[in-house]
């Protein structure tokens, strides 16, 4: 039994629709992504999946509990980080955690030993008599999440939980919730990093309030439906145009990291003729390599094929 089950899940809000009949399932102690862009509806599916939101239509069971029927239940057993920093920045970090031991009544002995385990597991011991509104950004992230685990949840919720935070904070973040998929905790997280989509034991990928596709990266990279071309320079950027003409074998061309992926219908014989065309068309070009696609090419190639679809309700 999967520990969360969406079914057909809707949402309105005015003339569109934020979800449009998503379903899926998450299995027990699976560190689960969402990725889509904005829009998507993900910060949506999220509020509903913790009961601070209601959907017009459809059912969710969380650990075998219906959302509506059994709110406060599920609130005392689901963590949930959203998306902007919602603590109390007058409060140092103790004191923070404090107050969200008091709002999950938890007190004496058991208070005091989670607390001290969550300031130890966040590295946030020695910062506890500092302002939550002096932390850097990393380390109120890591504030935050220490108080959605106050009450050691089975499930885990966090909405973009890196974004804004420096490289190697997000790294350290990550690290902290491997630790906790480890111990058991299901994650659901999600990030507009793919480098860290990469990282999940299986992604949901989101547009316009509909699943694109599930599965594990290997999978969803393994559908990738074309070869794929990186066109380079040695010592500059290299950079396309959308009022260039490219050969009819070019599916999609996009800029990534200072260079140009190619995606190319799959088994067309590209030969020095063609490559030679394409470096002509491409400003600055000079080399081209063949690449295995990861994540971002595939996220990239299912919202050309889906950008046009709109939810009307």
């Amino acid at each position: 039994m999967p520990i969360v089950d969406v079914r057909d899940l809707r949402k309105n809000y005015s003339v569109e629709q934020a979800l449009a009949g998503v379903t899926f399932s998450v299995e027990t102690g699976t560190f689960f992504g969402i990725i889509g862009a904005d829009g998507a509806g993900k910060t949506t599916l999220m509020r509903i999946l913790v009961t601070l939101l209601n959907a017009d239509s459809g059912e969710v069971h969380i650990l075998n509990y219906n959302i509506v029927n059994d709110m406060q239940i599920l609130r005392s057993k689901i963590g949930y980080m959203p998306q902007r920093f919602s603590l109390y920045g007058d409060l140092s970090v103790k004191e923070n955690l404090t107050f969200f031991a008091d709002v999950f009544n938890i007190s004496g002995k058991d208070r005091k030993e989670r607390m001290a385990k969550l300031l130890r597991f966040s590295r946030l011991e020695q910062f506890q008599k500092r302002r939550a509104s002096n932390l850097s950004g990393g380390m109120k992230q890591k504030l935050a999440l220490s108080c959605a685990l106050i009450h050691s949840p089975k499930l885990l919720i966090l909405d973009e939980p890196t974004t804004g935070v420096d490289p190697v904070s997000r790294r350290e973040f990550w690290d902290i919730l491997k630790e906790l998929r480890n111990d058991g905790v299901t994650l659901i997280v999600s990030t507009p990093y793919m480098n860290e989509a990469a990282m999940c034991d299986e992604l949901l990928i989101m547009h316009n309030g509909r699943v694109l596709k599930k599965g594990t990266p290997a999978e969803l990279v393994g559908d990738y439906p074309c070869d794929l071309y990186r066109v380079a320079s040695d010592n500059k950027t290299v950079t396309c145009s959308n009022r260039i003409t490219m050969p009819d074998s070019v599916v999609q061309m996009y800029p990534s990291g200072g260079a140009v992926h190619v995606a190319v219908r799959k088994g067309f014989p590209v030969d020095a003729g063609w490559k030679n065309h394409l470096l002509t068309l491409i400003n600055g070009a000079e080399i081209i390599e063949k690449l295995q696609p990861d994540i971002q090419d595939l996220f990239f190639m299912l919202i050309a094929e889906n950008g046009n679809q709109k939810n009307n309700s």
